[in-house]
């Protein structure tokens, strides 16, 4: 194995640094004539939506996700006869002058994963279904039984590693948190734990046979499950040996700017350590859409790895943190940093979102819709959206209208110290000013800091302060975590809100970004608050991003979450048309999560902890889900979003539309 003497600074841990940008090295392997991991770059793949069958429709399909960035397209084989005709789109595309490698995607059935892999360049195949069994049932095992359950496996899955050995396939052991055995959650629930020994037992076997052509993946829609099972898997498998490539990606992550923020919540807070071989972004609209987001995320990367190489002094290394195993923080399961509350900021309180309006025009009250305050001039009153941030920032203007009373107005000091009416308006000081002004907020008060400033802080008495936590650093997501676990080694139970800057960015790459850069802390439970500064870009652009993050990362829930599958050659309806028709009926029902699933393989399991489902299970046919229980069975699909709007009023959780 290569690179497995490289120190981990968690002993042993999931990464190389928590404290410089350091990519961990995996084996290579060859898929077709584009190797993946060790030294080779982040690789861009997707997956073709249409019907396998047509191999026309694939093809011309396949060629469209190469020319956005696809290094690797995939392709379902649902059955004998969908593996059989990939030899036959393979032989099309190459016909036409395309080499892209082909990656057959396999659920349920051993014998199209082996027909596949004497075609194609790589097989992926789900532990979860591929030889074991997903009912539903708590079953219970002495040691032999479980032996001899897993012997039972081994003996369906060796023929396919094989054929992969013999024909040079490579095999991707992709475990999914909805689709985890029936063996697996008896055993080890439905937890990253029981994600990783999924896969492991697989790994185990291919290696007892010496083949070692192997990706690894632990994918899910919910962020915190998906980064805590990559963490663990590699941390598994470094205490083995091992140093398998990693497949990223969030499954289900929905349509637009939910599942940009969403995917790059996920694979962002892992790429930021330096995990990650090839990335598939999943979202409800067609294919060639998802290479160049995945590509804008990867590519971030190839600049950081140069960055640090040539250890410019633009990029120094961000000193060691203390041990980061502490009570209040592990990389493998959530907690939320503990702090005191001042002012409904911290403690239990949910995270908060600050919005720069100083350079807007502060005569127009109806500049505050944008950020969910719209005004009722007739009535002079506000009326406040879902998404509606807590804290504005003003700088040195003053408004000439009244802001509303339940938004908090934030000054610089030397302005707030002139108001004349300071009612819910706090001042916003540098470290300096804080430490030698004598006149402060009796209740509140702001105090910036950049994340190199730490031994100052611990200098400074801190009462009835709120840190705004900045940072220059080109791997300035680690500083601000080695902030905050340091923080945590000192018992410094401040409340913090974190800030990042962004220059030059267009819309889709500043959500992106920012995602990656704030919902890496929020994931691991660092940050009271967010405040994103991005000069140029539409304030509603700003706030919807900040209010998108916390929901990617499950810390504030302010809006319908919809868990849609990105649509492949099994779905049974157009998942897109569908997806927005009961999000245009559904999405005002603020905190619910409604899986939209297009087949069985993405059904119930795929839905994880969405509240309601939606899913394909037959042409014209939709079953309907309460949690992962079945409620109705094959519901014509005219009928089928009247059925579920009637299960959710039922139920007590349906509110009427404004």
């Amino acid at each position: 194995m290569e690179n497995l003497s490289v120190k981990h600074e968690l002993g042993g841990g999931y990464c190389n640094s928590l404290t410089q940008y350091s990519r961990f090295l995996t084996r290579e392997v060859k898929i077709g004539d584009i190797a993946l991991g060790g030294h080779n770059p982040i690789r861009i793949q997707s997956m073709t939506t249409t019907d396998t069958m047509d191999t026309i429709g694939t093809v011309e399909q396949t060629i469209r996700m190469v020319e956005s960035g696809c290094e690797y397209v995939r392709i379902t084989a649902p059955s004998i006869k969908e593996a059989e005709n990939l030899a036959n789109i393979k032989k099309e595309l190459r016909f036409r002058g395309y080499d892209v490698p082909l990656i057959a995607d396999i659920h349920f059935t051993p014998n199209a994963a082996e027909m596949a892999a004497r075609i194609v360049e790589k097989v992926r195949v789900n532990p979860g279904n591929y030889a074991d069994k997903k009912k539903f049932e708590n079953l219970e095992y002495t040691h032999d039984a479980y032996t001899a359950e897993l012997e039972r496996i081994n003996k369906k899955f060796i023929p396919l590693i094989k054929i992969c050995k013999e024909y040079g396939t490579a095999m991707r052991i992709g475990t999914n948190h909805g689709s985890l055995s029936d063996r697996i959650m008896s055993h080890y629930g439905d937890t990253p734990r029981g994600m990783v020994e999924s896969a492991m037992e697989f790994i185990r076997m291919c290696e007892a046979e010496n083949y070692y052509n192997l990706v690894i993946s632990m994918k899910a829609s919910n962020t915190q499950v998906m980064v805590q099972a990559y963490r663990l898997l590699v941390e598994t498998m470094v205490k083995e040996g091992m140093n398998y490539p990693l497949h990223l990606g969030v499954t289900e992550a929905g349509d637009g700017e939910d599942g940009r923020i969403k995917s790059a919540v996920g694979i962002g807070t892992l790429l930021e350590d330096g995990l990650g071989d090839t990335i598939r972004v999943s979202l409800t609209e067609d294919p060639e859409f998802e290479a160049p987001v995945a590509k804008a995320l990867a590519d971030r990367y190839v600049k950081r790895s140069l960055e640090f190489e040539v250890r410019s002094a633009e990029s120094p290394i961000i000193p060691p943190t203390p041990n980061t195993q502490l009570p209040t923080y592990s990389p493998y399961a959530y907690s939320r940093r503990i702090t005191q509350s001042v002012q409904h900021i911290g403690d239990h309180h949910h995270p908060l979102v600050m919005i720069d309006v100083s350079k807007e025009n502060l005569k127009d009250p109806y500049l505050l819709s944008s950020v969910g305050y719209n005004y009722s001039a007739g009535l002079d009153k506000y009326n406040l959206a879902d998404q509606a941030c807590d804290l504005a920032f003003l700088g040195d203007n003053l408004p000439s209208f009244s802001f509303p009373g339940n938004l908090k107005q934030v000054y610089n000091y030397h302005t707030w110290l002139n108001l004349r009416d300071k009612n819910n308006c706090h001042p916003l000081f540098s470290l300096e000013e804080f430490s030698r002004t004598e006149v402060k907020d009796e209740f509140l008060n702001f105090v910036r800091i950049d994340a190199s400033q730490l031994t100052t802080l611990t200098t400074v008495s801190l009462n009835n302060v709120v840190l705004i936590l900045e940072t220059s650093a080109k791997h300035g997501m680690a500083e601000q975590r080695a902030f905050f676990i340091a923080l945590q080694s000192l018992n410094m139970q401040i409340p913090v809100i974190i800030r990042r800057s962004y220059e030059n960015l267009d819309a889709d790459t500043l959500m992106l970004y920012a995602a990656t850069d704030f919902g890496a802390l929020f994931t691991d439970g660092f940050g009271d608050g967010i405040w994103i500064d991005a000069l140029g870009l539409d304030l509603a652009l700003i706030n919807s991003t900040s209010f998108g993050i916390l929901q990617a990362t499950r810390t504030r829930i302010s809006k319908t979450e919809y868990i849609s599958c990105p649509s492949c050659g099994r779905t049974l309806f157009d998942l897109q048309e569908t997806t927005q028709l009961i999000r245009s009926r559904t999405d005002h029902l603020k905190g619910l999560k409604i899986g939209i699933m297009g087949c069985i393989v993405n059904g119930p399991g795929e839905m994880a902890d969405a509240d309601y489902g939606y899913v394909g299970t037959g042409p014209d046919k939709i079953t309907l889900y309460r949690g992962q229980e079945v409620v109705k069975k094959n519901v014509n699909t005219a009928f089928a979003l009247d059925e579920l709007i009637e299960i959710i009023k039922n139920d007590g959780n349906w509110i009427e539309k404004v």
